[in-house]
């Protein structure tokens, strides 16, 4: 190889090592992982921001999807139809999200899988609890950045007023890391959070008095709290998911039904019974004689039927240890943080929300005040005219042009060139005495706001005392009860928890024959009965050793 030939190779290398840098940061930051700040990806944010553009909110009619997807496909999101109308449908999916963001209208899915209709048929607009993501935008509170075509502008991040990373969680594969974070209860989340701006010295385990782990939209229980601490310590952890069953008995025949009302997250039901009915074909579940899935607009319930004397616990282990009705969560905090991915605790989740909603705040509350200025401003000037209403309108009278009146107002009564303006704009029926005590109470009213804003902005005690109360505002207005439980117990399935525990009776010959046998099958006979043989043995051998023993005990040879 030449030394030209070479210095060619390295180049080309160089030059695919940064392409592939650049396409993986694209990835990572335009597209799979969500911001800290109001917990969405791009393609989230740019859905929301494209339906409160065309006002679909939660309060006027539904709009087409294909609309709202063209919108966003069209002005932000040079993507795919499909991968657009896949994040609202998400959205929209009361198994998905634990709060809603998109209220749907139509087909959009099942929790057996299927498919929703296409964007054509089906009809959204935004949920309630999506203006919050959206609040005070129109104030300056966020930068705006140049969408893909630098034709329009679009928010870099959302003013939310809750965390939407925690409240709703994510999940996202990037090049090269993952990010799967659960979705929490917002009245703890709110509680949390207003703990931590009390207390920013709190540790995890204080935390998870307010915040005891994740709350899912399918309900369910999480078994174990060790990997809920490990995930919020170490930003890392795996739990164990449960599905919620009963045992119910009929009267009449005795017989017990075990059902299944709760699965955990991001279970197919449909798989889930598929699976059990073939488990009972292969003989792996014998202790089953039926599944059923007896769903309705009710609510869930799979219906497994038990054989007589069968026990269903050993029947529900079975299932736990064999179906996706125990299944593993593994969590990953991960998010962007200042344009870089990074692994984050829940502390750092929660302090990365108090210091954007502070700025938030801030930045929304110089521009109320500039604002109020700004206004104030012009009715000092309107004040001026009316209390010199006669002169003024001598003025405005002997003047030739409106730039000669405005400029002999401006000198006559030291006004500046907005106020002027103002002044020559006002309409006749200000000059009433009902509307001049309105513009005197405006004036009032906007000088106490000033002052409110230049308090807010001269202590952080102030602002932190506003987030805590658009928290307390936000749980009032949304807050629920949590719908995950939370088992404080880590003990894991054995083999004698699958198996059914009873006496058996166990023989051995003298040649080492071995047969176990259930003590319901022996039975005391009457006279000249001839009894049942335990067990056959050839012609030289014999039974040496018969005992009883149950199922669970250890049988050493």
């Amino acid at each position: 190889m030449t030394i030209e030939t070479e210095q060619k190779t390295t180049s080309i290398e160089k030059e695919m090592k940064q392409s592939y840098l650049e396409y993986a940061m694209s990835v990572i930051i335009g597209r799979a992982l969500p911001d800290v700040r109001d917990g969405l990806k791009p393609v989230h944010r740019r859905s929301l921001y494209a339906m409160q553009q065309v006002r679909n909110d939660w309060n006027k009619p539904y709009k087409k999807s294909a609309r709202i997807v063209g919108d966003v496909m069209g002005k932000y999101h040079p993507h795919g139809d499909s991968a657009i109308y896949d994040t609202i449908v998400r959205m929209a999916q009361p198994f998905s999200l634990r709060y809603m963001l998109v209220d749907g209208q139509g087909n959009f899915g099942s929790v057996d899988g299927d498919s929703p209709a296409a964007m054509r048929y089906t009809e959204i607009r935004m949920q309630k609890i999506a203006h919050e993501m959206l609040a005070d935008l129109e104030k300056e509170t966020v930068d705006f950045i140049l969408n893909y075509d630098e034709t329009l502008e679009e928010p870099s991040v959302l003013p939310t007023k809750f965390p939407a990373l925690l409240v709703n969680g994510s999940s996202g594969i990037a090049v090269g890391m993952t990010t799967n974070i659960p979705p929490h209860n917002i009245r703890e989340v709110a509680a949390g959070l207003a703990q931590l701006i009390d207390d920013p010295s709190m540790d995890v385990a204080q935390l998870m008095e307010y915040i005891p782990g994740p709350d899912f939209p399918t309900y369910g229980h999480i078994f174990g709290t060790k990997g809920i601490h490990e995930a919020y310590s170490t930003g890392r952890g795996i739990i164990t998911l449960r599905a919620k069953v009963e045992v119910e008995e009929n009267k009449k025949t005795g017989h017990e039904t075990i059902v299944v009302t709760e699965l955990p997250y991001q279970v197919n039901k449909a798989r889930v019974v598929e699976k059990i009915a073939e488990l009972m074909r292969d003989k792996v579940i014998t202790g089953a004689s039926f599944v059923r899935d007896e769903s309705d607009r009710q609510g869930m319930r799979i219906a497994i039927g038990l054989k007589r004397d069968q026990m269903a616990e050993v029947v529900i282990n079975q299932l736990y240890k064999h179906t996706n009705m125990q299944t593993s969560f593994g969590i990953i905090l991960l998010a962007v943080v200042n344009n870089r991915p990074q692994l984050l605790t829940l502390k750092e989740i929660l302090t990365h929300f108090i210091d954007h909603r502070r700025q938030v705040i801030v930045r929304r509350t110089r521009f109320d005040l500039r604002k109020a200025q700004e206004r104030a401003h012009i009715l000092e000037g309107l004040k001026i005219a009316l209390d010199n209403l006669d002169e003024v309108v001598a003025l405005i009278r002997a003047s030739s042009s409106p730039d000669e009146a405005k400029n002999t107002l401006v000198e006559r009564f030291s006004l500046t060139l907005i106020q002027a303006q103002a002044i020559l704009e006002m309409r006749l029926q200000r000059l009433t005495g009902l509307e001049r005590d309105k513009i005197v109470s405006e004036y009032d009213a906007l000088l106490k706001d000033i002052t409110w804003y230049q308090t807010i902005l001269s202590s952080d005690e102030v602002v932190r005392g506003l987030i805590k109360d658009e928290l307390k505002e936000l749980d009032e207005a949304y807050g629920d009860d949590r719908r995950t439980v939370i088992v404080e117990s880590t003990a894991q399935i054995s083999i004698e928890d699958l198996i059914a525990e009873e006496d058996m009776v166990v023989t051995v010959t003298r040649s080492g024959y071995i047969k176990r046998n259930p003590v319901s099958l022996y039975a005391s006979q009457n006279r000249g009965g001839k009894g049942k043989t335990a067990m056959g043995t050839k012609s030289d051998d014999f039974v040496e050793h018969l005992f009883v023993a149950s199922t669970h005990a250890t049988f050493l040879f």
